[in-house]
């Protein structure tokens, strides 16, 4: 079975670590302890998140006054590469002689898309106020206030389709666990003659990785997170653990944005359009999700469904 595993910004840093890189590379190795088990039973496509990575290599690359700093999709890149070498390295370690491969990921994206002209997504270092109304002047930059500082805004367009996907194809066929589309891939648009340009923006990732999942006819979207479930209102004592559900069941309820609520539009969107199901939830819990046993399952058709103790192990324990 085809799996496309979507880790989330909590198993590569966690909220207040510095990234480092020993910090990272710790993060990582732990993580890869149930990937390793989910990849001894299937084939893998791994994603993953690189929002706090983005943040630092935009702070260092505007450390040096007399170079101008890299554009956004250069840090994507760069940050891209740098956290798929650890997790390909991490993997290898993991489960020796099995190949893994790193990919850089373009994903294209309209470039009349209306998230260009309301920037939406805080990227890179806090400035004061002085410092963002002169770089709002000279370089055109959107910034906000988020109680801290202010901080650059920019698009989030929503991504139409992968770039290079039949490298990956190829990869997979061959055995290899291919590690891709990491922050949502690298954003660019693609004109008529069929010229590539780099963009502003960052891409969702867990839209990427359900478009990535979708493009490779994969058999599941598997979407993990700090939380074993999806919890039908938040904080969690409000709500409760949702087991099952179809993209249907779940309209009316409200998830928290920016957060629980990109993965499960994600979720349903990939449940819709591909007919086959996508599963949400902790990384500890992968193969049990997969089997299951955790986790939400997101099914292209089905009423709502609990578990019968909203209590986080029994969550994770009963289904």
């Amino acid at each position: 079975m085809l799996l496309v595993v979507a880790l989330g910004g909590n198993a590569l840093l966690e909220p207040g670590q510095v990234p480092d890189a020993e910090t990272q590379r710790g993060n990582i190795r732990r993580a890869i302890e149930p990937i390793a088990a989910l990849a001894r039973a299937h084939d893998l496509v791994i994603t993953h998140g690189n929002g706090p990575q983005v943040g630092l290599l935009a702070l260092q690359s505007e450390a040096l006054a007399s170079v101008p700093g890299y554009p956004l999709d250069i840090l994507d890149a760069e940050s891209e590469g740098m956290l798929g070498y650890l997790i390909e390295q991490e993997i290898g370690n993991a489960l020796p002689g099995r190949e893994v491969a790193t990919l850089l990921s373009r994903v294209e994206v309209a470039a009349d898309d209306p998230a260009f002209e309301t920037p939406s997504k805080p990227v890179g270092p806090v400035y004061t106020g002085d410092e963002a109304r002169r770089l709002a002047r000279e370089r055109g930059w959107a910034m906000r206030d988020d109680g801290a500082g202010f901080r650059r805004l920019v698009a989030s367009p929503k991504p139409r389709r992968m770039l290079g996907l039949a490298a990956v194809r190829t990869l997979v066929e061959a055995g290899h666990i291919v590690v891709c589309a990491g922050g949502g891939g690298i954003p660019v648009t693609v004109d008529a003659e069929g010229v590539v340009t780099g963009v502003e923006a960052v891409v969702d990732k867990d839209h990427a990785s359900a478009l990535l999942a979708r493009e490779l006819d994969a058999d599941s979207l598997l979407l993990l997170t700090g939380e074993p479930v999806v919890w039908s209102a938040w904080p969690r004592a409000r709500g409760r653990a949702i087991s099952r559900a179809s993209p249907a069941a779940l309209q009316g309820l409200t998830f928290e944005a920016g957060t629980m609520g990109p993965k499960v539009e994600a979720a349903c969107e990939f449940a819709t359009r591909s007919a086959k199901t996508a599963y949400i939830g902790a990384l500890e819990d992968a193969a049990r999700i997969v089997e299951g046993r955790a986790g939400t399952a997101i099914r292209p058709s089905g009423e709502l469904a609990f578990y019968a103790d909203d209590s986080v192990n029994v969550a994770r324990d009963a289904r």
